[in-house]
């Protein structure tokens, strides 16, 4: 073992939904951390992007085209992992879909269908790609965003909450099931955090204002701020956590 438990220097890593936000936070800490990240969003520029950034700071990155709710997309990332790298030692499924926000009965076909299209089916799949990759190799991480919406239902977010409780449960399934094989699967759950994806939340004054009186910190989080978890748990710190669900919210769920 490593004397920093942090080294992730010769680790392969992908991030999904890593040109902003959260995701674009998460995948410049592990190749500060010495990983090569391939960095995947819908858009390849955003991507590319973010890789010109890491390089610039020495870090090692490339860029994919990948939307999670394309099962193609899922396909092609993985051909090139596989021809490319050989291996993967760490999936962080980042990407989400929260296309809807407004009461739980007004919700509609279309936005029910791309959020469980991306947040539960693309999470899952993602995962069995990766879990292959991982158990042929003997081992690797994976780390999913859920939310705290997982435990405590949103405001005028139904379908998206019920999806971030579906990744809670698959974390710990996809960790029962692949532990055996030294896989390690364990899940983020924000709160709230400064990040265009959640901009409903901030721009809507009432629940902005409710969330700050409910959260013990008195503030919102920066997306830097859910980095330092991922870091933990894709690295040999967190080496014998497993199916571990970690809150990261300053308090709010207290």
């Amino acid at each position: 073992m490593s004397t920093n438990l942090f080294d992730l220097t010769g680790k392969v890593a992908l991030v999904t939904g890593a040109s902003r936000g959260i995701g674009e936070e998460i995948a410049r800490l592990l190749a500060q951390q010495g990983a090569h990240v391939i960095v995947t969003s819908r858009k390849l520029e955003d991507c590319q992007a973010v890789c010109a950034r890491i390089r610039e700071a020495g870090g090692s990155a490339e860029a994919l085209a990948c939307h999670i709710g394309r099962m193609e997309d899922i396909a092609h990332v993985f051909e090139h992992i596989r021809g490319a790298h050989k291996r993967l030692d760490i999936l962080v499924n980042n990407a989400a879909a929260n296309p809807y926000f407004g009461h739980i009965l007004d919700t509609d076909l279309l936005a029910f269908e791309k959020t469980v299209e991306v947040n539960i089916r693309g999470y899952f799949f993602m995962s069995v790609e990766a879990g292959r990759m991982m158990r042929q190799q003997g081992g690797g991480a994976i780390v999913n965003t859920a939310s705290i919406n997982a435990l405590q239902p949103g405001d005028m977010q139904g379908i998206y909450s019920i999806s971030k409780a579906a990744v809670v449960n698959m974390t710990r399934a996809f960790a029962k099931e692949c532990g055996p094989f030294g896989i390690r699967v364990n899940a983020l759950l924000p709160g709230l955090t400064r990040t265009k994806f959640a901009g409903a939340l901030f721009e809507t004054q009432s629940i902005y204002d409710d969330w700050m009186g409910r959260i013990p910190l008195r503030r919102h989080a920066e997306p830097g701020e859910m980095a330092g978890t991922v870091l933990y748990l894709v690295s040999e710190a967190s080496s014998y956590t497993n199916g571990e669900c970690i809150v990261v919210d300053g308090g709010l769920t207290i």
